[in-house]
């Protein structure tokens, strides 16, 4: 039987992650997904991830948590990075930086996946090593028994994530593009076998820009006055793509974009998160 693997966009704040809670379970169970893998490094108010919500969304079923370059911008997640082996950091920051730089966890079925990201340096403004050297590395550090891998490339620049799956092609099994929040329409199979889509797009509030108030953004945009860019509430979708991958030799059968589409969120985004 093929391995189904869901990939899912940024998870952006709270309607993020109620779409999470309300249409993942149901997703899972109905097209029979094995593994769940999310990028939440904007779960937290639209900007870095708690060691709360970290435990929420794997309750509500992730089984793998992605980051980026909004890592370590909640600082106790430190320790969640440190001994959770279902949460990778970006694997070209620096060797000193908290988190692994990959992980590999077991599905129900026994086969043995390998996760791991990386920063994109095109129009980012966080310092990073160069990611296909780090993606080289990390293939080369995979256990042998690994045959299917999975790579979140966490870029701005469309050229470096399209770059990254034809450098990765043959060698993982799904390369997928997170950070820019718009879905692609390029899910494919490149002529390697490997499952590719440059972005994945957002779990979170579409009547937006990029996930925050419209009317705050553009107010920015038209004055260049500073304004808070609050997390949006309206049209709240979840997107990701599904790749079948055949578990013995790791290469993609198919892929294809989900999306998902929820209600308004509840309520707008409390910097503080306390409720949650």
């Amino acid at each position: 039987m093929p391995l189904r693997i869901l990939c899912l966009g940024d998870v952006v704040g709270r309607p993020g992650r109620q779409i999470l809670h309300q249409k993942l379970p149901t997703l899972v169970r109905e097209r029979s997904i094995d593994l769940v893998i999310a990028n939440a490094e904007n779960i937290a108010g639209g900007s870095g991830i708690t060691a709360n919500l970290f435990n929420k969304i794997r309750s509500y079923g992730v089984d793998v948590v992605t980051l980026g370059d909004h890592i370590y911008r909640k600082i106790d997640i430190v320790q969640t990075l440190q001994t959770s082996e279902r949460i990778v950091r970006p694997a070209n920051l620096a060797s000193a930086a908290a988190g692994r730089p990959y992980t590999v966890v077991t599905t129900n079925s026994g086969a043995a996946v390998g996760v791991f990201c990386l920063l994109g340096r095109i129009f980012m403004n966080s310092p990073a090593d160069d990611p296909f050297a780090a993606a080289e590395r990390i293939l080369g550090e995979m256990p042998d028994n690994v045959r299917v891998c999975v790579c979140d490339m966490h870029a701005e620049a469309t050229s470096e994530k399209v770059a990254m799956g034809h450098w990765l092609d043959g060698r993982c099994s799904m390369i997928v593009g997170t950070h820019t929040h718009i879905p692609t329409a390029d899910a494919r199979i490149l002529p390697g076998g490997s499952a590719c889509i440059t972005d994945l797009g957002m779990c979170g509030p579409y009547d937006s820009v990029l996930g925050r108030r419209k009317d705050r953004v553009v107010k920015h945009m038209t004055t260049n006055m500073p304004h808070s860019f609050e997390v949006a509430t309206g049209d709240v979708r979840m997107c990701g793509a599904i790749a079948e991958i055949d578990p013995e030799t790791g290469r993609a059968i198919s892929m294809e974009r989900v999306e998902v589409r929820g209600e308004n969120a509840d309520q707008a985004y409390d910097s503080d998160d306390k409720s949650d």
